[in-house]
C-alpha cells in the first residue's frame, strides 16, 4: 500500500513539534532547577552572612565601649556634652591627647564587611520609672506640658498604678478593674515600664498628650469625636509629647549638657524661666551658637546654670533632677556586608571607665 506525501509530511511535523516541545520542557527545568541553585547558593551565603552580622553587631557595641570608656578617662571633662567624639563631635583639645584623637564612629571594617555606630545618651530625657516615685515632679510635667488640671492628676495616678507592684489603686487611678471593662481588656502591668510606647495603655494617656501635637511621629492623629471619649473636647496643644521627655531608662537625672529643646523648654516652665531653654543653649554651645561643635562649653556643674540667670534657688530645685553627667546609652550599630544591611541596637550603662556594662542587645527590626 502506498502511503500518501501528504500523511508523511503530518508525521514529520507532529514529531517536530513533539521535539520543540521537549527541549522547551527540558529548558525550562534546567532554568528552574538554576535558579534553585542560585537561590539556595544565595540562601546559604545569608546565613553565612548573618553570623558574622551579629559579631559585626556586637562589635560596633564593643567600640561604643572603649569610645565611652576613652572619654571618662579625660580627667579635664567631668561632664558629657554634644561636642564629646561619643555623641558624633568632633572632640575638645583635652580629647586630642587621648585615644580618641580622629576617632571616627563610621566605616570600620572587619572582616567581609563594615560597621557604622551611633551613640546617644538616655540622661537626655526623664526616667518615666524613677519619676513614678515623686508624683509632684510628674504633677510639674504634666502642667508644663499644657495639660488640662482636670485631668493629669488622675494620668499621674494612672501612672503609678501601672507601674508600683499592686493592685490597689490611687485617688483617680487605674488597675485591673478597670482595663478588664475595656474592649479589647488588658491588665495593669504592675511593673516597670519598658517601652515608652506601654504609656499609650494608661488610663487617660492620649495619642496627642504622648506623640505631641502636630508631631509627624504619630501614625494615627485622633479626632474630636475620640478626644471627646478620651474626656477633652476641642482642639489641644501640649508644649511637648510624653515620647520627648521620658525613656524607660536611664540613671535618673537629666543631662542639661545634651538634653534637646523639648527637654529644656519644660524645665524652663518648671522653674517659670520661660528664657530658660534658649539662655542654656546659647551657654553651652559657644560663641557660633550651635551644640556639638569645636567651640562649645559644656556645663561643668549644675551651678554654673547661673551663667544662664538661673537664681540660686532655682539651681537648687534643679539639682534634685539635672546634671551634666550620663551613665546610660543608647548604641546602634549599622552593620554591612556587600550591600546587605542589618541594624543592631545595644543599651549600656556606665559606672566608671573600668565599669560599663551591656544591659541589652537586639537586633532591630525594620
Amino acid at each position: 500500500m502506498k502511503i500518501a506525501p501528504h500523511s508523511r509530511n503530518q508525521r514529520g511535523g507532529i514529531a517536530l513539534i513533539m521535539v520543540m516541545i521537549t527541549i522547551f520542557v527540558l529548558t525550562m527545568l534546567a532554568g528552574a532547577f538554576a535558579l534553585s541553585m542560585k537561590v539556595e547558593t544565595k540562601l546559604a551565603r545569608n546565613v553565612g552572612n548573618e553570623t558574622e552580622m551579629v559579631w559585626l553587631g556586637r562589635s560596633g557595641v564593643e567600640f561604643a565601649r572603649w569610645v565611652l570608656a576613652q572619654q571618662m578617662a579625660v580627667a579635664s571633662e567631668p561632664f558629657d556634652s554634644l561636642n564629646q567624639t561619643w555623641a558624633g563631635g568632633p572632640g575638645s583639645l583635652a580629647a586630642s591627647n587621648s585615644p580618641l584623637a580622629n576617632i571616627s564612629l563610621k566605616d570600620h571594617a572587619i572582616g567581609n564587611g563594615t560597621f557604622s555606630v551611633t551613640i546617644t545618651d538616655l540622661e537626655r530625657k526623664i526616667n518615666i520609672n524613677q519619676a513614678a516615685n515623686d508624683p509632684d515632679l510628674l504633677n510639674q510635667v504634666f502642667i508644663a506640658m499644657g495639660v488640662d488640671s482636670g485631668e493629669y492628676p488622675s494620668i499621674v495616678s494612672s501612672i503609678q498604678d501601672w507601674i508600683d507592684p499592686d493592685n490597689d489603686a490611687h485617688i483617680g487611678g487605674a488597675e485591673n478593674r478597670y482595663y478588664q471593662g475595656l474592649n479589647p481588656p488588658y491588665n495593669a502591668k504592675n511593673g516597670p515600664i519598658d517601652d515608652l510606647s506601654e504609656m499609650l495603655l494608661i488610663k487617660g494617656v492620649t495619642p496627642e498628650m504622648y506623640w505631641g501635637t502636630g508631631s509627624t511621629n504619630n501614625p494615627s492623629p485622633i479626632t474630636d469625636q475620640q478626644r471627646s471619649a478620651f474626656g477633652t473636647l476641642g482642639p489641644v496643644t501640649y508644649a511637648a509629647g510624653l515620647e520627648q521627655i521620658f525613656t524607660p531608662i536611664s540613671s535618673g537625672k537629666v543631662n542639661v549638657n545634651t538634653a534637646p529643646d523639648a527637654m529644656l523648654q519644660l524645665i524652663g516652665q518648671i522653674i517659670n524661666d520661660p528664657g530658660f531653654a534658649e539662655d542654656v543653649k546659647n551657654l553651652r554651645a559657644g560663641p557660633d551658637g550651635a551644640d556639638g561643635t569645636e567651640d562649645d562649653t559644656p556645663l561643668h556643674n549644675v551651678g554654673e546654670l547661673v551663667n544662664a540667670g538661673v537664681s540660686r534657688q532655682d539651681i537648687a530645685k534643679l539639682s534634685r533632677f539635672c546634671d551634666v553627667r550620663s551613665r546610660t546609652f543608647k548604641v546602634e550599630v549599622d552593620a554591612e556586608i556587600g550591600g546587605y544591611h542589618e541594624y543592631y541596637v545595644g543599651i549600656l550603662g556606665r559606672a566608671s571607665a573600668r565599669d560599663i556594662q551591656v544591659l541589652s542587645f537586639y537586633r532591630e527590626k525594620p
